[in-house]
């Protein structure tokens, strides 16, 4: 799950690590009254969307008078921002977060993440702050300098010194610095965080580290022991369907393609999206319906899958061993006809009860395609599309 800038900062603080002082603002009366609350002499206005780049598509304005707030909150607000992480379809700006300015005399980048290979926390770092890491892992990856964090010990004081020594931040502040990267470790593991990204981490001129910008993500399975957290969803931010399908509890993730998938399994989903692609398709979505899905649970994936205006074909691909088959065949059945199917519908069973699965499929008398195998199913799909 995602979060907010300033939601991000919130969870940061009462970990105390360092922020600038700022106020959300939903309006642009708000953004002002905001901006006279903090009462310095600039203040930095900020687009609040679940997207980086923010920056370089217009969405943060520093700001020398109440003048100039009202100004920079009028042009953001209700601006559909285009970032590298949006796409070309953008997201409208909905909130603001007005923000103390801030005296910066260097940029740096620290961020923790899970690293699959290794099953372990790394922190991550660079004096290269400002841009996205990943340019400057592309162009620069010697400045980029990483710490594998024992899950036994933690992150370590000897760790974060070292850190803060190869990114150069001045002898005088290696402490502060200290404190920040081990305050933030502990954010990161006590709420359960996939991706914790500080960028830029600041020096000011008056001899403070602080973030000046916050970027948490949230392992959405742990949520239900962290009800403080999923106070902070966004519903506006995130896809129709996506939320419908967290209702079931189904894996769902659009796409930009025109071939919906139903498939049980996320290696078997990851793999049909592949073999689409392999036969010139392209994925409408992700959709894993688990090892235990019901019939009413097909049912709404289906539904799920149809009300994506661009899906002109679906390519149910089911490999039965928790689940059963019969029970795919009688949710996909449920499902087309309470919906009036109108696209192509391709099936490759397999596996437990296929036998059942495919009688109800053949005795429904709908016009669905049978397939053999994936790799025939997926080229039946993207012929019928076509």
């Amino acid at each position: 799950m995602n979060i907010h800038e300033y939601q991000g900062k919130e969870v940061l603080r009462s970990y105390g690590v360092a922020v600038p002082n700022g106020k959300v603002a939903f309006s642009v009366e708000e953004a002002v009254e905001a901006a006279k609350e903090l009462g310095t002499a600039v203040n930095v206005v900020k687009a609040q969307i679940h997207a980086g780049g923010r920056g370089k598509a217009g969405g943060v304005k520093v700001a020398k008078n109440l003048d100039e707030v009202r100004t920079y909150a009028e042009e953001i607000l209700g601006k559909v921002l285009v970032t590298h992480q949006t796409g070309p379809e953008g997201k409208e700006v909905k909130r603001l977060l007005i923000e103390e300015g801030c005296d910066i005399k260097k940029e740096y980048y620290i961020g923790l993440v899970l690293d699959r290979a290794t099953s372990q926390i790394v922190l991550m770092a660079s004096e290269e702050g400002g841009t996205e890491i990943e340019e400057v892992a592309e162009k620069t990856p010697e400045k980029i300098f990483k710490e594998y964090i024992d899950p036994v010990t933690g992150l370590s004081a000897y760790q974060a010194r070292r850190v803060a020594f190869n990114i150069n931040i001045p002898k005088e502040l290696v402490g502060q610095a200290v404190k920040f990267m081990m305050s933030l470790y502990t954010a990161f593991v006590e709420k359960d965080c996939s991706i914790a990204e500080i960028n830029p981490l600041v020096v000011t001129g008056d001899g403070k580290v602080m973030a000046l910008d916050a970027k948490l993500n949230f392992d959405s399975n742990a949520l239900y022991r962290h009800k403080d957290i999923l106070e902070y969803r966004d519903l506006e931010e995130e896809d129709e369907k996506e939320i419908e399908a967290s209702k079931y509890d189904l894996s769902y993730i659009a796409l930009d393609g025109n071939i919906g998938c139903m498939v049980n399994g996320a290696g078997l989903a990851m793999a049909t999206m592949d073999i689409i692609k392999h036969y010139g398709g392209d994925p409408a979505n992700f959709l894993d319906v688990g090892g235990g899905a019901t019939a009413e649970k097909v049912t709404e994936a289906f539904k799920i899958i149809l009300s994506d205006e661009n899906v002109k074909g679906i390519f149910v691909n089911i490999f039965g061993g928790i689940m059963k088959c019969d029970v795919i065949a009688t949710g996909v059945v449920e499902a087309a006809k309470q919906v009036s199917l109108s696209v192509p519908l391709v099936v490759r069973l397999e596996g437990t009860n296929v036998d059942a699965g495919k009688e109800i499929l053949n005795q429904s008398g709908l016009d669905i395609v049978s397939a053999d195998s994936m790799a025939d199913g997926a080229q039946k799909i993207v012929s019928l599309v076509k």
